[in-house]
């Protein structure tokens, strides 16, 4: 099973108050990793005209797809949010598995794993959930989402692709619409917040929801495409713009060398392809130039990012057979498309914002801060141990190098970070004996003798030297940044470290070594814990003692016994398959092997989706968890629970009995022996998921309302989803 199926937003509400109020967390981020902003450092940037909180963003990818990424991203102090990259070709097969992070970042994945209609209301969804805990107007929140003044201004950015056809397609193009303005759509989501939250469909949602966007190409786009695709997002529908690039700029010589000479990736191979099929160093300055004419002429923005993945080969064994070329990302893709930003900038010097996404994490996202790169994405690391949780460091070494250098905003910052500050105005060509020339010296040199806060340096400064300086000082901070982060050990091959550890045991449906890493490292939240007090399921198996061979037990039942099922951990693993698009991540990580969301208990949110996926064993409760459907090994059995009678059935057998006293009430037909080890299993699970102390997907779901149907089943079942284009 790999489709994901998103959650409809009367039951995200409920699930998300849930969790804050009964687990302090979200989506099992705990309150404690939220981001909330310091009150004495402004993080804030610009980013296409508008002011926003900080540069960082989840990477257009796992983490900005379903309306509960965009929320963990958010909660993890992202600001500027790039959506996962849309396309007219939405239905896609992915092979799986699709992520490995193993060391370094490898995908198979492409594009969005929904339908186009459903990814908008996805991000309707998710910046409507974000708007009621941003607000404080659910009571619940209040205390959690405690947020610094001025931390709550932020941005959706589009991602489009892949090449002119389709972005000019009737549905592509009423996508983008429908972002500049989502009205329709957020009344329609206003109407199904639940009655008891009522209050919150007062709130001002956002409805223009983003006026920008990421254009993302093919590999091997040609130059003269990806230009007309620009121009025709700019002059048709207005809309500002950024154009994405591919590391392979660098040209193959220069690629090959740093990351298989220089780091030692020795065997990461690019093939010779990549490079012979895409926009070349040349192509790339000339469709800058020309795309730059057009937005000042429409008076629109316009910025490149840096960079794409990086195609290689797929020879490590993990992801998908078959297929020859996957995507690189993470630590060795970091240098690659830095190198990049530094040859960008001695050719453009700071006349283009950049936004980048390679490698960021923990240790570089404060330098590319310093390098004034706006935004700074983030994907690949969130895929490691701790998922969203891993923000929070992020913006603790980020302040931390602030007050090291007595910087109080991030445009201080970029002038302090390497202490270039007085480089950068010495560059400018100003009358040494400007007074405003010494008063930003003296200003840097209080700021350090000090180390203390000081009056920041636009004071110092005015705005009419300030930027130029600023610009100064990106440019060489870049050069010093590229040079010491290409000779940094940590990002070498020799220096990732070692693979996450396997301990050479294989796992099964209960138990594991309980370390629950598999849970925050699936960006969908699809993985979570089951509680119970219960330590041994029952394995029993009865047989009809049948005189005439009817099946009927008229003559009673033979009851065996074996060793009960002994459950050792403190609670369970289990899976939302709705929520699970088969990646592989959580299996990289798990110190046993199998996989999480192959092995573990599998839930599936509606009922049809579970008879549809008869090759996978997995679970259905129903709508009040009175009914419970299994799968084991391919046999289907059915439990219902009603005024205290238990109905199991399979395809040979129907039985009835009190659950409270199975051998005295037992009555029904059997053709064969039954294993009621299914039916213990099963009974286990269902009161597992219903009982559970902490808030999980499939408890939320059987406790809906009666009656109501999925926003993904009537937007699956739509006419207009199939192949009704227009020009």
């Amino acid at each position: 099973m790999s489709d994901l199926i998103p959650y409809p937003l009367a039951l995200l509400i409920e699930h998300m108050f849930a969790g804050l109020e009964r687990d302090d967390a979200i989506f099992h981020l705990p309150a404690k990793k939220f981001v909330r902003g310091e009150g004495d450092l402004d993080l804030s940037v610009e980013f296409q005209g508008r002011r926003v909180s900080s540069p960082l963003g989840p990477a257009a990818g796992p983490q900005s797809q379903m309306a509960q990424n965009l929320v963990l991203s958010w909660l993890g102090g992202c600001r500027i949010m790039e959506l996962k990259t849309v396309q007219i070709h939405d239905e896609l097969h992915i092979p799986r598995p699709c992520i490995d992070v193993h060391k370094v970042g490898l995908n198979a994945e492409w594009s969005q794993e929904l339908k186009l209609e459903e990814s908008l209301d996805e991000y309707v969804k998710g910046a409507m959930l974000i708007e009621m805990l941003r607000s404080g107007a659910a009571e619940s929140s209040r205390d959690h989402l405690d947020l610094a003044p001025g931390f709550d201004r932020m941005v959706y950015d589009m991602s489009v692709g892949y090449d002119l056809y389709g972005i000019r397609r009737h549905r592509v193009v009423a996508f983008i619409r429908n972002m500049l303005d989502a009205g329709k759509h957020v009344e329609r989501f206003r109407a199904q917040i639940p009655d008891r939250l009522k209050h919150l469909r007062d709130l001002d949602y956002p409805t223009k929801l983003s006026d920008t966007v990421t254009l993302s190409t093919f590999h091997g786009c040609p130059p003269d495409e990806i230009q007309k695709i620009l121009d025709f997002l700019m002059r048709e529908i207005g809309i500002q713009t950024i154009a994405k690039f591919n590391p392979m700029l660098l040209g193959a010589e220069r690629a090959r060398g740093l990351l298989n000479d220089t780091l030692g990736y020795t065997d990461l191979h690019m093939p010779d392809s990549a490079f012979e099929r895409d926009t070349t160093w040349e192509q790339a300055v000339e469709m800058v130039g020309g795309l730059a004419e057009t937005a000042n002429e429409l008076g629109l923005g316009f910025g490149v990012k840096f960079s794409n993945t990086m195609i290689v080969e797929n020879t490590r064994g993990f992801l998908a057979p078959g297929v020859d070329e996957v995507y690189l990302s993470g630590q060795p893709l970091h240098i690659l498309a830095m190198h990049l930003v530094r040859r960008f900038r001695r050719t453009f010097g700071d006349r283009f914002p950049i936004s980048f996404a390679a490698g960021i994490d923990r240790g570089n996202f404060a330098d590319a801060a310093a390098l004034g790169l706006v935004p700074i994405t983030v994907s690949t690391d969130l895929l490691r141990k701790g998922g969203y949780g891993r923000l929070h460091s992020y913006y603790k070494e980020l302040y931390r190098r602030m007050r090291e250098v007595s910087a109080t905003n991030l445009d201080d910052f970029i002038i302090r970070a390497y202490g270039n500050g007085e480089a950068a105005l010495d560059g400018l060509g100003l009358d040494p004996e400007d007074p405003a020339l010494a008063r930003c010296r003296a200003a840097l040199s209080e700021a350090a003798e000090a180390g203390k806060n000081v009056a920041d340096l636009r004071e110092a400064a005015g705005d009419e030297l300030f930027e130029p300086w600023l610009s100064a000082a990106k440019i060489l901070n870049t050069e010093t940044y590229v040079e010491r982060a290409t000779a940094d050990p940590r990002y070498s091959s020799d220096g990732m470290g070692a693979s996450p550890k396997k301990i050479g045991r294989h796992l099964e449906l209960f138990d594991c070594v309980t370390c629950d890493i598999c849970v925050p490292v699936c960006p969908n939240d699809a993985n979570f814990t089951l509680g119970s007090n219960q330590r041994e399921i029952e394995v029993v198996q009865v047989e009809s003692l049948d005189s005439d061979g009817d099946g009927a037990a008229g003559d009673g039942w033979r009851w065996k016994r074996g060793k009960p099922l002994r459950l050792e951990q403190r609670h369970q693993i289990g899976n939302f398959v709705d929520f699970c698009n088969d990646c592989g991540n959580c299996d990289i990580f798990c110190p046993e092997d199998g996989g999480p969301y192959v092995m573990k208990p599998r839930f599936f949110g509606r009922e049809e989706t579970w008879r549809q996926s008869r090759h996978i064993d997995g679970f259905h409760l129903d709508t009040g968890g009175v009914r419970m459907l299994g799968r084991f090994s391919k046999r289907e059995y059915s439990l219902e629970i009603r005024d205290g009678r238990c109905t199991f059935s399979g395809s040979d057998f129907r039985l009835e009995f009190d659950p409270a006293a199975p051998e005295e009430t037992l009555r029904g037909e059997a053709r064969s022996e039954v294993d009621l080890t299914y039916y213990n299993i099963m009974d286990y699970l269902r009161r597992a998921v219903l009982e559970s102390p902490e808030v999980n997907w499939v408890a939320t779901l059987a406790r809906r309302q009666e009656g109501f149907r999925p926003e993904s089943s009537q937007l699956r079942d739509r006419a207009v989803v199939a192949n009704t284009e227009k020009p």
